[in-house]
């Protein structure tokens, strides 16, 4: 993709060198990797060094469909920062504190999406295989909306959504949690108890 066609698809964006000036021999070589649409959009979108290595080491993702930044939950129940990049083959955890992917989930693993039916900003992706993943994102709608659309597209199979004031997730593979929901006078209030 050459500078022109990448300037219309991303209006007043900076090339990859504009953004990080000086970058090792090995990060140059990634340049000139096949996915450089790809490559692209997670700069522009992140503006994160890692992100390149991250593209890189994945050559089945073509194309960034989200990026946003959200509060991931632990086991423990603390709230990390992350940013959560959604490809058409996977979801990305990246910390953008020490610049590392922390998570890679395969769309193909995601058994269903949770989330309330009150106006909060949780969302619990469930994948059987692994833990679960609870984040929270005022952008919880348009994740499920890219999430079910791409599994779809992709595979043709129909990703269930469970809208409930009430349900569990593994926190970790042997730690199972249960997330409630209630509506109150100034908002909804959010509990999380070990199940």
């Amino acid at each position: 993709m050459d500078s022109e066609t990448y300037s219309k698809d991303f209006p007043g964006s900076k090339t990859h060198m504009e953004i990080f000036p000086l970058i090792d021999k090995r990060q140059r070589e990634i340049e000139n990797y096949p996915s450089t649409l790809f490559l692209q959009q997670v700069i522009l979108v992140c503006l994160d060094r890692y992100a390149i290595t991250v593209a890189a080491r994945f050559s089945c993702d073509k194309k960034v469909l989200f990026a946003d930044k959200v509060l991931k939950f632990t086991s423990t129940g603390k709230m990390k920062r992350r940013i959560l990049l959604i490809t058409d083959f996977a979801v990305y955890i990246v910390d953008p504190d020490i610049d590392a992917l922390k998570r890679r989930i395969s769309l193909a693993a995601v058994e269903k999406l949770c989330l309330s039916e009150v106006s909060d900003n949780f969302l619990a992706i469930i994948i059987p295989t692994e833990y679960d993943l609870l984040i929270a994102s005022t952008r919880k709608t348009e994740i499920v909306t890219v999430i079910v659309d791409t599994t779809r597209s992709q595979s043709d199979y129909e990703l269930e959504v469970l809208l409930s004031n009430r349900f569990e997730y593994n926190a970790t593979s042997e730690l199972v949690k249960e997330i409630d929901f209630e509506e109150t006078e100034g908002g909804v209030r959010t509990r999380i108890v070990r199940k």
